[in-house]
């Protein structure tokens, strides 16, 4: 049970660190444009989607690495 723990505990630490990540790079978010009229995105919503679950993928990857002992 020891093992699904920290499974899902790396997860919920990837989870933090996407949005850490998305947050700085304005990933998934909306610009608002103050008079109704912007320039349409040229990254649709399923392009963002896959986009975000590459990132989840790599914060994983990231997380889940081996430390080198010094």
């Amino acid at each position: 049970m020891e093992a699904i723990s920290a499974a899902r505990r790396t997860e919920d630490i990837a989870l933090d660190l996407l949005k850490f990540v998305a947050a700085q790079a304005n990933v998934g978010s909306k610009s608002a444009g103050s008079t109704g009229f912007g320039v349409p995105s040229s990254a649709k919503g399923e392009d963002q989607v896959t986009h975000l679950l590459e990132l989840y993928a790599r914060c994983r990857e990231a997380v889940e690495a081996p430390v080198e002992k010094k």
